[in-house]
């Protein structure tokens, strides 16, 4: 019922899971992923308890392939299971039960110097979108954990996905402090419940993940002098609110401009942003 990647990143920093399906909130049941553990994915006849028994495995040093071998010997319905595998140093594993709905089946690999992963999915239209998947995941060497995986899925996705059709999909993503505000380390969670093109839909997702929930690097830090901070005070005005802190805040730009009332930078988007709403208040120029 479903087409899945689970990867670690070449740089050994993230784990993550993307996964589409004809099915139900697909997100709810099948990925799961802890920073320097590892990331599962179970579906077919999934047996969720393998998310958490895998992870734990996994915690307790055992390796990708060794923490499967004992999720499917401890299971007496491993026939209709699917799972992928990969462990906090970049071991993949996958297992496509006999009783799994054709086509049914997975392939693992490795990539840079920690990464590795494993593809697997069942009920689709043929070993061609497995294949689709493991290409565009080699090709896209260059991209963050999250924009390969999503790559990952959207090749599955147009070599035919799920042969029953398309409903939901899903992505997450698990790094040391990369959640809200470093206090967990949830880089990337999201879910497309229900959609006539869900693939496409989580790609506009992650596009306002990494606008919103992403920190911005240096290099696209405008710092913010009297003049600029000027021009924000009076742009947020003109929104209607009482200051640009306020105006942040309101907007949920936290993560992209510098905390505190009188920021020392802001993100060269969010200042475009700004600029864009409030044309008549913006002194213009070059956000850089």
């Amino acid at each position: 019922m479903t087409f899945s990647i689970v990867a670690r990143s070449d740089d050994g920093e993230s784990w993550g899971v993307a996964v589409a399906s004809k099915f139900l909130a697909v997100g709810s049941a099948v990925p799961a992923a802890a920073a320097g553990v590892g990331a599962i994915a179970t579906q077919a006849d999934a047996n969720i308890s393998y998310k958490y028994l895998g992870l734990a495995h996994l915690d307790e040093g055992a390796t990708a392939q060794v923490a499967l071998d004992r999720l499917v010997e401890e299971d007496e319905g491993r026939e209709h299971r699917q799972v992928g595998v990969v462990d906090s140093d970049g071991n993949a594993a996958t297992w496509t039960g006999a009783e799994c709905f054709a086509w049914a089946g997975g392939v693992t690999g490795g990539s840079g110097e920690h990464g590795g992963y494993a593809i697997q999915g069942n009920i689709l239209t043929g070993p061609e979108v497995v294949e689709a998947m493991e290409r565009a995941w080699q090709d896209a060497g260059d991209l963050s954990l999250e924009r390969r995986l999503l790559a990952a899925l959207t090749a599955g996705d147009a070599a035919g996905g799920d042969s029953r059709g398309r409903q939901s999909a899903a992505l997450l993503v698990v790094r040391d402090g990369a959640g809200y505000g470093g206090h967990d380390d949830v880089a990337v969670d999201l879910r497309v419940d229900d959609h006539s093109d869900p693939v496409t839909e989580l790609a506009r997702l992650v596009d306002l993940n990494e606008l919103y929930l992403t920190a911005s690097t240096p290099e696209e830090q405008v710092p913010v002098d009297d003049a600029l901070m000027m021009e924000l005070e009076a742009l947020a005005k003109a929104d209607g609110k009482e200051s640009f802190h306020m105006w942040v805040g309101s907007e949920n730009y936290e993560m992209r401009v510098d905390s505190g009332a009188r920021p020392a930078w802001i993100d060269r988007r969010i200042l475009a942003i700004i600029r864009d709403q409030n044309p008549d208040a913006a002194q213009g120029g070059d956000p850089a």
